[in-house]
């Protein structure tokens, strides 16, 4: 059956209860949160149920989510959780012609647009993608913020629309909506202005939440450490990996977990409009130091989970294939307009929104770059309005930071260590230095950082 499946908006045991969520019950789950005790499943469901439908507050959902990323979750809760989000709205179902069907996620870091080049390159390899995204939280951005820099491109789409786009292209991206994971979507904006970003559970629920609705036949997920991830230790790093493995097992969806490094911006371009050029620039084949190596990891992973007879060798060429022969930017062109962008932009990136202002920030003295710290790069982007600092704020596409210089590279002095893009309404002075203070400088070679730590 070719349709959306609906799922129930309550468990079994949520429903045995009155349908309305006495404000008792929410503090009473807080507080056994906040006490470190584990909640029950129905205490899980009926809160994110409450929340969802407009019966508990914000305050009080802050709290809940407060009292979770201070004193965590176990397996059974986190699971528990993932279930609440899931069956908040509808599932998605895809008929057998359009499969091996693949989803593809990031846990969220600076500079990342994988998606933008590993979906239309896996695509044009002849395995479908389908990808729900989120919006940027914190400094950390987010694929949609990303994709809305694309003018006309519409990333909320109904059953038929998203059968339609993915017959003709192989690949869809659309965001969260009020059918699908509506309860993620929700809690999602809130903990990008409560401080409770970087719970593991709640970042794991969330990522799987999505995955799992899209009804897709596995998924490989992009697991970011270091200074501009929400999660900055690599053991850290693991264990979300492999949480999120145990929890894509329990509900039967196939996942891989690549650990990359994020302690510095992934490619040089921070900030929406400018990320959109970058993934452009590399699908037509330019190297993008740290961009392009992830992508061809992302995507070759990606293709032998689709076909698991198949050797990494191959799949490592067909990814090349796809980008020099131009079939992965043919794709990325048809899935704009298929999605009502503009598909001009993929021929001229300047149609993309500009900043009116672009000021270069010069190296103080000589030397080779040992570290960008990729989170003062994201929280300055932030500040000039490419993120959101309150959950009403609107997104500039236009702003953000391009880097000249990254790890290993050597600069002298006055050499541009990077370039900002801004409207010009805040401190010139206090941008650079805000830039400056991002790079250390040695006296001395430094090696360049790989990018791709190991796969799960």
């Amino acid at each position: 059956m070719e349709s959306f499946m609906s799922t129930s908006l309550a468990s079994e045991a949520c429903a045995s209860h009155p349908p309305h969520v006495e404000a008792g019950d929410v503090l009473s789950a807080i507080a056994a949160k906040r006490d470190g005790a584990s909640l029950s499943a129905q205490s899980i469901e009926c809160v994110v149920r409450g929340y969802t439908e407009g019966r508990i507050p914000d305050y009080q959902m802050a709290a809940w989510l407060m009292a979770v990323a201070c004193r965590g979750m176990n397996d059974a809760e986190t699971t528990a959780l993932t279930k609440a989000y899931i069956d908040s709205g509808v599932r998605l179902e895809f008929a057998d012609h359009r499969r091996p069907l693949i989803d593809k996620h990031s846990t969220g870091g600076v500079g990342d647009k994988t998606t933008l080049f590993v979906a239309p390159v896996v695509a044009a390899c002849g395995v479908s993608v389908m990808k729900i995204s989120g919006r940027g939280l914190d400094f950390a951005g987010g694929t949609v913020d990303k994709l809305e820099s694309i003018p006309g491109l519409r990333i909320d789409l109904d059953h038929e629309q998203i059968l339609e786009v993915l017959d003709r292209t192989r690949m869809v991206v659309v965001g969260q909506n009020t059918r699908l994971v509506p309860a993620d979507g929700a809690t999602y904006a809130l903990r990008d202005v409560t401080g409770s970003v970087e719970s593991l559970p709640l970042i794991a629920a969330s990522v799987m939440s999505k995955k799992i609705a899209a009804g897709t036949d596995g998924a490989v997920i992009d697991v970011k450490y270091g200074s501009g991830a929400l999660v900055g230790d690599i053991a850290r790093a693991e264990e979300l990996g492999r949480l999120m493995i145990r929890i894509g097992s329990a509900f039967g969806l196939p996942c891989r977990v690549v650990l990359s490094d994020m302690g510095q911006p992934l490619g040089r371009a921070v900030g929406n409009a400018l990320e959109v050029k970058e993934a452009l620039s590399a699908l037509r084949g330019d190297q993008v130091p740290g961009f392009t190596e992830l992508g061809h990891v992302l995507a070759v992973e990606m293709l032998c989970l689709a076909e698991p007879g198949l050797m990494r060798q191959a799949a490592e060429a067909r990814v090349r294939d796809a980008v020099s022969s131009g079939r992965a930017l043919a794709v990325f062109r048809a899935w704009v307009a298929g999605q009502g962008g503009d598909a001009r932009v993929v021929g001229n990136p300047d149609l993309l929104p500009t900043a009116t202002r672009v000021d270069v920030v010069p190296a103080s003295w000589s030397g080779w770059i040992s570290d960008v710290d990729a989170r003062a790069v994201g929280k300055l982007a932030l500040r000039l309005g490419a993120g959101r600092l309150r959950q009403e704020d609107r997104v500039d596409h236009a702003v953000g930071v391009v880097l000249r210089r990254r790890v290993g590279d050597e600069v002298r002095q006055g050499e541009p260590l990077a370039e900002v893009h801004w409207r010009g309404d805040a401190d010139p002075e206090a941008v650079s230095a805000e830039a400056t203070a991002a790079f250390t400088i040695d006296s001395r070679p430094v090696e360049p950082r790989s990018g791709v730590h190991s796969v799960l």
